[in-house]
């Protein structure tokens, strides 16, 4: 019978010190995770005609939006507001980049990115490209979008886009640090742009 407790309890041991050591393990891996840049590779065109890929958005703190030129309001508000908030947090413009990637690149080519934000910012870039390159750097970032036809008897018609709506935060490494949402709050949104630049 001492024998069978011994051993019983020994068990016992073993097992919690496999527990213990599989939520360690976890940890590390979740906290590796946290550390890995969000999104991937790309090589796609930005309104000015250059080239643009995934070191951008590493190169300093990252405001990061998807949207289209088509879009009857969320997109034209986020874009002013942020044009506005980045002013406020950067009014020399080297602190902190921000950039709109289209989910409509079948509409939306570069030229019409750039002729779009012109008349809202200067601050924020618009990247467009190849349609099949567009949605798989928009696929590998996991953004929702989805085409809806504004007349469902006519599929191949006219149409919006559903998507997300949040401005993605990433530090200059390229790791996701926040979000805001569509209608954040002015003086939290200006918060989180100043707590982003300073890391």
């Amino acid at each position: 019978m001492k024998t069978f407790r011994r051993v019983l309890w020994a068990s016992v041991v073993v097992i919690c010190a496999a527990i213990i050591w599989l939520v360690y393990e976890i940890g590390q891996t979740n906290k590796e995770m946290m550390e890995i840049p969000l999104g991937p590779e790309f090589a796609l065109t930005a309104g000015d005609g250059s080239e643009i890929t995934e070191a951008a958005l590493r190169e300093k703190p990252t405001a990061l939006f998807f949207g289209f030129t088509h879009c009857p309001e969320v997109c034209p508000t986020t874009l002013y507001e942020l044009n506005g908030w980045l002013h406020q947090v950067d009014p020399d413009g080297d602190k902190i980049n921000a950039y709109w990637v289209t989910v409509d690149p079948e509409r939306d080519t570069p030229e019409i990115m750039h002729q779009y934000l012109s008349n809202v910012s200067d601050r924020i870039v618009g990247i467009s490209g190849d349609p099949d390159k567009v949605h798989a750097m928009i696929d590998g970032f996991g953004i929702y979008y989805k085409k809806v036809p504004l007349d469902p008897n006519e599929p191949d018609g006219d149409y919006t886009m559903d998507h997300n709506a949040a401005v993605f935060l990433l530090n200059d490494g390229g790791v996701l640090k926040g979000t805001i949402a569509y209608s954040e709050n002015p003086d939290t949104a200006v918060q989180k742009l100043e707590n982003l630049i300073k890391g």
